[in-house]
């Protein structure tokens, strides 16, 4: 039988000795050689001790740590709308700007055909030559 520990030994259980006292028996050794102390988030405070319960937490964690977003896609484009005219006046290559303006405009076409609901007036199709134009003019 494997113990708690990963050994194949047999249990190492102290006559008398009741489960919860092996446990923290346990535990206590592993302290004193170490074990612990190379997990991540050692010595720091849990994230998000500090704030109300929410019983979704962990639907919220799953969604962030997976990248998956809950918006419409029409609206999911809007934001990828704001976020590429932000990214775009800090770039200095115009290939690389025109490549972005080329994939947020079928970014924003795919939302407008998306087979799922969300507002009907999201978003307006990129003009990439316009947005190249503001750019342009946004660089000298």
């Amino acid at each position: 039988m494997t113990d708690v520990r990963g050994d194949s030994s047999p249990s190492d259980r102290r006559p008398n000795e009741s489960w919860e006292s092996l446990t923290e028996r346990r535990i206590r050794e592993a302290m004193a050689e170490g074990a612990f102390e190379s997990l991540s988030g050692f010595g720091q405070p849990i994230p998000g001790i500090d704030e109300p319960p929410d019983e979704n937490w962990w639907i919220k964690e799953k969604l962030k740590r997976e990248e998956i977003t809950a918006l419409p896609p029409i609206l999911q484009a809007r934001l990828e709308v704001e976020k590429t005219r932000e990214r775009i006046g800090q770039m200095t290559s115009e290939i690389a700007v025109r490549s972005l303006l080329e994939k947020l405009r079928e970014t924003v076409k795919r939302a407008h055909f998306a087979h799922q609901p969300g507002p009907a007036d999201g978003i307006s199709p990129i003009d990439v030559e316009a947005e190249l134009t503001r750019w342009r003019e946004g660089q000298t």
